[in-house]
């Protein structure tokens, strides 16, 4: 067992603390990686605080990884000592569903669908038909840590143009956004809208402009309406409604990166006919929409689920290609409550990353 330090919360109402555990030494298929950096994403809030009533504690979060290779299974053959490799939602999949055999991990079908990097598989034991867990692991820990084994084939390579810290929220708002862009074909010329500006609308913009489409952000925070300017976008303050009326029918494609309920209704006039408004912010319940609004002009309003690990590399490596990625705050893992508050409130300008260096030399936490 390789004894590791990581932060966790003990329960849905803790912060998270020092916490020691212990991992599996890698298989022959696995590899162990150091961690360098962690990025924090809005999904690690939900998870801790158990707002989407799956947690599985004491819970280490993190799947926004970076890290060094330090030892490999005697099979592997993708990556070797040294690496310069990063991690994102998933560390495993059933393999044997459609979605996974066609390469969409992220929509494994499998009867405990796909394991996350943490909190264990997205369906549980006691949610599966048959009331098994085939991985074998309850609970996962993520990259709050300062080391992860992960299957060789759920890791990625990260470029070497891409600074560490800046590739590591590409592994989840990176190809959170990528993905659907790629899947609903978004071209040059087209005009794209992005609902929500933080971590994830930062990378959607980034991208969207990359691919060539002239883009316009949505957002209830009046000084971000520079920050989209800056990207070369154009800022539209939510609540007005004059700016709104100008943009009906005017956008091929729309992606709400907002990370929680709201309502989509005053976006879907915004598309022309056939165009689409994508949730990938939210996972819960959402309010109804006016199907007039979609039916009389073929519209529709759909969602998408992180990305696979083709679209992952895809990402780093366009990314890369292009000189983009998200804007980073690094903070110590010490000071990760206070990021989460900062995030909660909206402060966060874009993406907060952990320097993994800063657990070195933390005192060692019973579980």
């Amino acid at each position: 067992m390789i004894q590791t330090q990581g932060y966790a919360a003990k329960d849905a109402s803790s912060r998270l603390e020092p916490f020691t555990f212990e991992r599996e030494e890698p298989a022959a298929d696995e590899v162990q990686i150091e961690v360098l950096y962690c990025g924090i994403c809005h999904s690690d809030i939900h998870q801790v605080k158990n707002e989407w009533g799956n947690s599985v504690y004491p819970c280490v979060p993190g799947h926004e990884v970076v890290g060094r290779v330090t030892r490999v299974g005697e099979r592997v053959t993708r990556h070797a000592v040294g690496d310069l490799v990063g991690v994102g939602c998933m560390i495993d999949s059933c393999r044997h569903c459609a979605p996974c055999r066609l390469g969409e991990q992220n929509y494994c079908e499998g009867p405990n669908s796909w394991l996350a990097t943490y909190n264990g598989p997205m369906v549980p034991k006691a949610k599966a038909p048959d009331k098994k867990n085939r991985y074998g692991r309850d609970n996962t820990f993520g990259g709050y840590a300062d080391s992860l084994v992960v299957k060789e084939d759920f890791v990625l390579k990260v470029p070497a143009s891409l600074k560490p810290e800046v590739a590591a929220p590409i592994l989840c708002a990176g190809v959170t956004t990528w993905s659907p862009l790629r899947h609903w074909k978004v071209q040059p010329g087209q005009h794209v809208g992005v609902i929500g500006f933080g971590g994830l609308g930062d990378m959607a913009v980034k991208l969207a402009r990359a691919l060539g489409a002239q883009v316009t952000v949505f957002t209830r925070t009046e000084d971000k309406l520079q920050d989209a300017q800056r990207l070369g976008a154009q800022g539209v303050l939510e609540g007005d409604e004059a700016a709104l009326k100008q943009l009906e029918r005017s956008l091929d494609f729309m992606l709400s990166t907002v990370p929680e309920k709201h309502d989509l209704n005053p976006f879907i006039p915004l598309l022309k006919r056939n165009g689409a408004l994508v949730v990938v912010g939210a996972l819960e319940p959402m309010a109804s929409v006016n199907n007039q609004e979609v039916a009389f002009h073929r519209r529709s309003v759909a969602g998408s689920l992180i990305g696979s690990i083709e679209e992952t590399q895809e990402v780093l490596d366009f990314c890369a290609e292009h000189d983009i990625g998200p804007d980073v705050q690094l903070v110590r893992i010490q000071d990760v409550n206070e990021a989460f508050d900062s995030v909660e409130r909206g402060e966060a300008r874009f993406r907060y990353v952990i320097d993994m260096a800063s657990l070195k030399g933390e005192a060692a936490a019973a579980p």
